[in-house]
């Protein structure tokens, strides 16, 4: 199955990218689409996720033309 992955903020900017486009074994969930997309074993503490424009949890399972977005965490002040 085919997903759009997107970066935003500073994960785009140490990622070097901030799209790419994979294909992914049905059932595959964020954290296995994080890990495809970045090379990375785990999703980092703090990241948020979000399937189709809704937040998600790493364990979501992603469906084939999902759009999959990693968020740094947020901070304020």
């Amino acid at each position: 199955m085919n997903v759009h992955v997107r970066f935003f903020a500073s994960l785009r900017e140490s990622l070097g990218r901030d799209e790419v486009r994979l294909e992914l074994s049905p059932g595959a969930r964020v954290a296995d689409v994080w890990q495809a997309a970045t090379g990375h074993a785990a999703l980092p503490a703090g990241v948020l996720c979000a399937v189709n424009h809704d937040y998600a949890a790493a364990d979501a399972t992603v469906q084939a033309g999902d759009e999959v977005a990693f968020f740094p965490p947020v901070t304020g002040g």
